[in-house]
Formats: C-alpha cells, sequence, structure tokens
C-alpha cells in the first residue's frame, strides 16, 4: 500500500483560528511512522501554501469565498497527483472545507477510472449548509453541500462543474448538531444519516454494515474524518465540539471495518486544533484511528469482508 501526505495548514472555512496548526500536530504525534510500522510507503509531500486568514465578517452569506476557493483549488491539484501516482492521498487539515478539493478530485478520478464513489462522512455535523441557512457564513460548514452542486459559483468553477457528486453516494456518521434549513435540505436532497439517536438504537456495528453495503472490488472508499466526530472527553482538540459523540471503541470499529473491506482510497482528516487541545491527546487519538484504518489490529490480521450482498436501509 502506498499513501502520501498533503498537509493545508489553514482556518479560512472555519470560525475560530488553529486548525492550521492540524496538520503538523499530526506529525508531531508520530503518523508517518505509525503508517510505516504497517508496511505503508509513505511519502510526506509537505504543506501546501494559500493565502492567509484575513478574519472578515461574511460577505453575502459567505466568509473568505476566495481564500476557501484558492485553498480548495490547491488540494485538489494535490490530490490528483497523488492518485495518479497510484498513492491513497491523505489530506491532513486544516478545515473542512478543504474537502470539496479532495472530494472533487477523488470524484473524477472514478470517473476517468469507471469506479464507483463511495464518501463516508464523520462528524458532528452534516456540512450541507448553504448561503441561504447558515448562520455564520463560514464554508467548512457547507462542503457536502458544494459537492452536490449547491456551493457558490467561485467554488464551482475551482472545482469544475463536472465535480459535483450525487447525494446519494454519501453516509454520515456521529450526526448530532444540524441547523433548521440544513435539516430540510438533508431531507430534500435524500442525504443517508446516520446520527446519534440511531447509533445510540441500533449500534455502530449495525450502522457500518448499513454505510458499506453493496461496495464492492470496483468502490473506491473516500473517508473524510472531523475529529469532533468524537466525543469531546476523547478528543478535546476541536473548536466546534458537540456533546454526546461516539466513544472510543465505536470510533475504532468504524476504521476496523473499513479496513476489512480493503477499498479504502481515499482519506481527509481534518479540523483538528491543538489551540483546544491537550498535550496533543486528540493528535494521538487520530494517528491511533488512521493506524487501524489502514489495518492495524489488536490480534489478527484484518478479514476481508464484502458487503455486496447488503442492501443500505434509511
Amino acid at each position: 500500500m502506498r499513501a502520501a501526505l498533503i498537509g493545508a495548514p489553514t482556518d479560512v472555512g472555519g470560525g475560530a483560528r488553529g486548525a492550521s496548526m492540524g496538520p503538523d500536530a499530526l506529525r508531531v504525534a508520530g503518523l508517518e511512522r505509525a503508517l510505516r510500522t504497517l508496511g505503508v510507503d509513505v511519502q510526506d509531500r509537505g504543506n501546501l501554501s494559500g493565502p492567509n486568514n484575513p478574519e472578515q465578517e461574511s460577505i453575502a452569506g459567505h466568509r473568505h469565498l476566495a481564500e476557501v476557493a484558492a485553498w480548495v483549488g490547491q488540494v485538489r491539484l494535490s490530490t490528483s497527483l497523488a492518485l495518479n501516482d497510484g498513492r491513497i492521498p491523505i489530506l491532513l487539515g486544516g478545515d473542512h472545507s478543504l474537502a470539496i478539493g479532495s472530494i472533487s478530485a477523488v470524484a473524477e478520478h472514478c470517473r476517468r477510472n469507471d469506479r464507483r464513489l463511495r464518501v463516508l462522512w464523520f462528524d458532528a455535523h452534516p456540512d450541507f449548509n448553504t448561503s441561504e441557512f447558515s448562520p455564520s457564513g463560514n464554508l467548512h460548514g457547507m462542503p457536502v453541500a458544494c459537492l452536490c452542486g449547491l456551493g457558490p459559483q467561485q467554488i464551482v468553477d475551482t472545482v469544475g462543474g463536472g465535480a459535483t457528486i450525487s447525494p446519494s453516494q454519501f453516509r454520515q456518521i456521529g450526526i448530532r448538531s444540524v441547523d433548521r434549513g440544513e435539516r430540510a435540505l438533508l431531507q430534500q436532497y435524500g442525504v443517508m444519516v446516520f446520527d446519534m439517536r440511531t447509533i445510540d438504537e441500533i449500534g455502530m456495528r449495525a450502522v457500518m454494515e448499513r454505510s458499506l453495503a453493496d461496495i464492492d472490488e470496483d468502490t473506491h472508499l473516500h473517508i473524510s474524518l472531523d475529529v469532533d466526530f468524537l466525543d469531546g472527553e476523547l478528543a478535546p482538540g476541536v473548536a466546534t465540539a458537540v456533546p454526546g459523540g461516539p466513544t472510543y471503541r465505536e470510533a475504532q470499529l468504524c476504521m476496523e471495518m473499513i479496513a476489512d473491506t480493503g477499498c479504502l482510497g481515499s482519506l481527509d482528516v481534518v479540523e483538528l486544533n491543538p489551540a483546544f487541545d491537550q498535550c496533543n491527546r486528540t493528535g494521538r487519538l487520530a494517528v491511533e484511528l488512521i493506524g487501524s484504518l489502514f489495518g492495524k489490529s489488536t490480534l489478527l490480521p484484518g478479514r476481508r469482508i464484502s458487503y455486496a450482498g447488503l442492501v443500505p436501509i434509511n
């Protein structure tokens, strides 16, 4: 297995400063060493460069639109280059608006290579806001909407109109904070959302089985992991913590079940904010989860599991 680390040190899409330090916090936590221990051929491609955070107010429902578009373009290009080199791109964020760049690149790669795309979105928030409904205008709350064709024209122009993907390709897991207008959009577009009540009622294993239903060897799995997916008691290093998230073992189970499929194709790790962390505790936890995603197991080697016979259930 071959991977490329791509750092995107920016917080222009968020409301708080600090996520720009996330890529180096993951490196300090030993990410490259952990992957090499698992036999992964890792190439650290360093940090991308882009505009600084101007810390301006929202304009026409968006904050820092031009700056976000510039960073998204850099991420899209770097992700495409890694995929073309046969490596699994690992985006080290930075805020979650960067996923517009990584996932649009992955979607284009899948189209060119006739592969199906499935995106697993691990987050406390669905990030399906638009300028009409967002209370802040922060673009880190809008990447899924942008990817589904509901974003501002400047973002569409940056990633290319052909990069739009279907809401049916998303599975959102761990959701527990949704704005009112955002809720209506999720229902209108039929995004499959597994909120924390669903996880409480049926368990994380069932949620993951449904999220991975009908994938096969021709499926490219993109994992977008916002570390605020985790319960804040476990992962304090985020700016948008929401109580009541998944436990350590639930999060590990998610990563292990993905590893079992053998379909992992690309990864975002975003919203790690060392300014809110405790001695890089959240960074180290993220590295542990990434290790499980790449096949680390307690006793036995990872199993190759097929979910092709399962049908997703709303």
